[in-house]
C-alpha cells in the first residue's frame, strides 16, 4: 500500500484549488495520506523561494490570472482578494495536527474547510471561534483547539524541517514514500494518479 506525505499551507490558494482530488486519488489506489501542514513563507525563505509580497508585479499579475483560470476550470469559487489574507497559518495547522492525532473525524474535510474559509467564505482561520466551529463541523472535539496547542506547535515546526530535508520547496507538495517520487502543485495531481497506478 502506497503512502503519501502531503505538505501544504492552510492559507494557500493553490492548496485550496486541489480540493478533494488527492483524497479521491488515494482512495482509488488504496493509498494512505499523512497531512503535514507547515509555514510556506518560512519554507520559501529556506529553499530559495520568494514570498508573494516580495515578488515582481509581473509575477503577481500572472499569478492572479492563473488563479482565476484554474478556479473557473475547476468550478471553484475563489476570491482573489480575501478579507483575511495574509493570515497566520499556525492556529489552523495546530488544529489539523491535533485532529490527525485524535482521529475519529473527517480530517480531509477539516483541511478543505479551512481553505474554503480563506478563499471562498472570507473567514479568519486564525480566529479561535472559527477553528472550533470547523473542528466540530468535521466531527472533532472543538476543545482540540486548546488541547492540541503543544503537540501542534512542536509538529508544525518539525514538518518544516522534514519538508526541507525531503526536497519540498512549495505547496501543495506530494511525496510517495515508497518511490520518493515528488509532485509539486495541484496541477500535478494527474501525474500522481498515474504514478500510483504503477506501484
Amino acid at each position: 500500500m502506497a503512502h503519501i506525505d502531503y505538505y501544504f499551507g492552510t492559507p494557500s490558494p493553490w492548496v485550496y484549488l486541489a480540493g478533494n482530488r488527492l483524497e479521491e486519488i488515494a482512495a482509488k489506489h488504496g493509498a494512505t495520506i499523512t497531512y503535514k501542514p507547515l509555514d510556506l513563507m518560512q519554507l520559501f525563505d529556506r529553499t530559495g523561494g520568494v514570498r508573494p509580497a516580495n515578488r515582481h508585479p509581473s509575477r503577481l499579475d500572472m499569478r492572479a490570472q492563473e488563479l482565476r483560470r484554474w478556479s473557473e476550470h475547476l468550478g471553484m469559487k475563489l476570491n482573489l482578494k480575501p478579507a483575511f489574507s495574509p493570515v497566520n497559518p499556525a492556529p489552523s495547522s495546530y488544529a489539523i495536527i491535533a485532529a490527525q492525532e485524535a482521529g475519529g473525524g473527517d480530517l480531509a474535510g477539516l483541511v478543505q474547510s479551512f481553505l474554503r474559509a480563506v478563499w471562498a467564505e472570507d473567514e479568519n482561520i486564525a480566529d479561535d471561534a472559527v477553528i472550533r466551529s470547523r473542528l466540530a463541523a468535521a466531527g472533532f472535539d472543538p476543545a482540540l483547539a486548546d488541547k492540541g496547542l503543544f503537540v501542534g506547535a512542536e509538529t508544525f515546526a518539525r514538518n518544516l524541517e522534514q519538508a526541507v530535508e525531503a526536497g519540498v520547496f512549495g505547496g501543495p507538495f506530494y511525496i510517495v514514500r515508497e518511490s520518493d517520487e515528488r509532485f509539486w502543485g495541484q496541477d500535478r495531481l494527474e501525474f500522481l494518479d498515474r504514478h500510483l497506478a504503477t506501484l
